[in-house]
């Protein structure tokens, strides 16, 4: 009997929704730069102008992982995770 695999799975346990998924393969030129396809810009909401925080994850010290997360949402992160905590400190 063949086990059916999922496409996606979820990066994040204990999300509710997050998931993970190739959305494309992209190649870096000989400056170090690339291009995010217009599709997925589209479907990201990210526009000409727009800020990006990069993160890196690290696993036996080199880097496994590399994530893009628009600035705004960096922020509302922060917020939402130290707002609790400066609220009992203030």
């Amino acid at each position: 009997m063949a086990i059916k695999k999922s496409p996606r799975s979820r990066c994040l346990p204990g999300k509710e929704v997050a998931e993970c998924k190739v959305e494309s393969i992209i190649t870096v030129d000989e400056r170090g730069q690339m291009v995010l396809p217009k599709d997925l810009r589209d479907k990201a909401g990210i526009r000409p102008g727009d800020k990006l925080a990069v993160t890196t994850w690290e696993k036996d010290g080199e880097v496994c992982c590399i994530t893009l997360i628009k600035v705004e949402g960096l922020v509302a992160m922060v917020k939402g995770h130290l707002g609790p905590i400066l609220k009992e400190i203030l």
